[in-house]
């Protein structure tokens, strides 16, 4: 329920925004906030590495979350290059992401699975 009028909620929220929010602005800290991004999805890769040789069932929820962190990755290099050279190379990185964030999802849903059938 709360997730839902959530959702709801966040409708005008966004026309707001689009509303108010400049169009371009000048950001303190980029490096820190990029490569930020890059450090959580490598933690995460690590993580689902290690908890899925471990076939620790936890594995499903890092694997998750480097998803996301995949996609949103991607979303924001696409969404703040320059078009041309770094266009395209945003689009490059964002394909190897996608890539990323599908394989996640593949294992995040098949650790799910075993989980719920339990031990052969």
């Amino acid at each position: 329920m709360l997730l839902g009028a959530t959702a709801v909620a966040l409708v005008p929220w966004m026309v707001l925004l689009v509303r108010t929010l400049p169009a371009s602005t000048e950001v303190r800290n980029w490096q820190v906030a990029w490569v930020g991004l890059d450090v959580l999805m490598a933690a995460g890769c690590a993580a689902t590495a290690v908890l899925g040789f471990r076939r620790n069932p936890h594995a499903r929820l890092t694997a998750s979350a480097t998803a996301a962190v995949a996609v949103l990755d991607a979303w924001f290099d696409i969404t703040t290059a320059q078009p041309g050279a770094a266009l395209v190379q945003a689009l490059a990185c964002a394909v190897a992401e996608a890539g990323l964030a599908c394989a996640c999802v593949y294992l995040a849903l098949s650790m799910a699975h075993a989980v719920c059938e339990g031990p052969g």
